[in-house]
């Protein structure tokens, strides 16, 4: 893989990671609801799900999954509900983050991790994006070494990206702004879920 060819790659990768969207809510609610760690922990265990895409890509199995429609189908259903159950959660929440903390609640490193990974393994929407940009430069990796690139690339730009959104957010300056709002930011970040995953079961239903 030449080294222009693989700048095109970054900068796909990078504009992946950066996009707003259920990802962002869910390390913003671990970051809050626990600490550094955990919004890092989040990061890293939906990093390795994008992983699994890009090997899946690589593999030619994302076709397969795009021309079965039951398969695909089942997908992205258990993915929309996955992120209405983690919502509603987050919307009829007796307590805010800053509520649990202060009595002593914290989620486990283990279900930030769960969280990470879940949230990006069950959004066809990450499928689709890797169909549709990302399969171009699959013919570009020729040699082990090229499959490599290709996989880890977008593995690490996503970990690396929310890692630093982690970081910001649980900086000592912004931290208990943020905390301070914690009630709203958990209705906020369940209505945003929600609303992608239900924007999800109608898209299949069109």
């Amino acid at each position: 893989m030449s080294f222009s060819v693989w700048l095109g790659l970054l900068a796909i990768c990078c504009l992946g990671a950066m996009s707003p969207g259920p990802s962002l809510a869910m390390v913003l609610r671990h970051t809050l609801g626990g600490s550094r760690l955990h919004g890092i922990v989040c990061a890293w265990a939906h990093s390795v799900g994008i992983g699994v895409y890009a090997l899946v890509t690589l593999l030619g199995l994302a076709v397969l999954l795009k021309t079965s429609p039951v398969l695909f189908n089942s997908i992205a259903v258990i993915g929309a509900i996955y992120l209405i159950w983690i919502g509603f959660q987050a919307l009829t929440s007796k307590q805010g983050m800053q509520q649990k903390l202060q009595a002593g609640e914290r989620t486990s490193l283990w279900v930030a991790a769960r969280d990470g990974l879940a949230i990006s393994l069950f959004n066809p929407k990450i499928l689709i994006f890797f169909l549709a940009l990302f399969s171009q430069f699959v013919l570009a990796a020729e040699t082990l070494s090229g499959q490599a690139i290709i996989v880890l690339t977008p593995l690490v730009v996503d970990g690396l990206w929310y890692t630093l959104i982690a970081i910001v957010l649980s900086h000592s300056t912004i931290l208990p702004k943020l905390r301070a709002q914690a009630v709203w930011i958990d209705r906020l970040s369940g209505i945003v879920l929600i609303g992608l995953g239900a924007n999800v079961l109608l898209s299949l239903i069109k």
